[in-house]
């Protein structure tokens, strides 16, 4: 008998349509979120910006995961340099992250693998 092949987790994140319903479900919660909803809320009356970040947003989850977008934007030190994010913003991110898989079913060997993704990138976003 021939073993199946794994899916990706990419495949497990629902691919390209439930990466962008993960997304969509991520900023809506930064928005509300207290510890960081100041860094999001400005994007509200900048659409293009907005725009411009969902979509490398969906880029980098989808590219980081094995699917087959090409991430187009700017590296995370570069685009962190000069933000000063805290450690606890982000720890809310990462929270609204894990709080958008749960709303979105994702299994829990998936969730761990996001995690562990958000977490090896920590050092490239805080406090630069």
């Amino acid at each position: 008998m021939e073993a199946t092949k794994e899916k990706s987790l990419y495949d497990r994140l629902g691919g390209a349509k439930g990466i962008s319903k993960i997304v969509d479900d991520i900023v809506d919660l930064h928005m509300k979120n207290p510890a960081i909803k100041t860094r999001y809320l400005p994007m509200k009356e900048d659409p293009v910006r907005m725009a411009r970040v969902m979509k490398h947003t969906r880029q980098f989850l989808g590219m980081g995961t094995g699917g087959p977008e090409v991430y187009e934007g700017q590296d995370m030190p570069t685009t962190h340099r000069g933000m000063n994010v805290s450690e606890t913003e982000f720890l809310a991110v990462v929270d609204d992250i894990l709080a958008s898989l749960d709303k979105n079913g994702i299994d829990q060997q998936s969730r761990s693998e996001v995690l562990a993704i958000s977490y090896s990138l920590k050092d490239q976003i805080v406090r630069l």
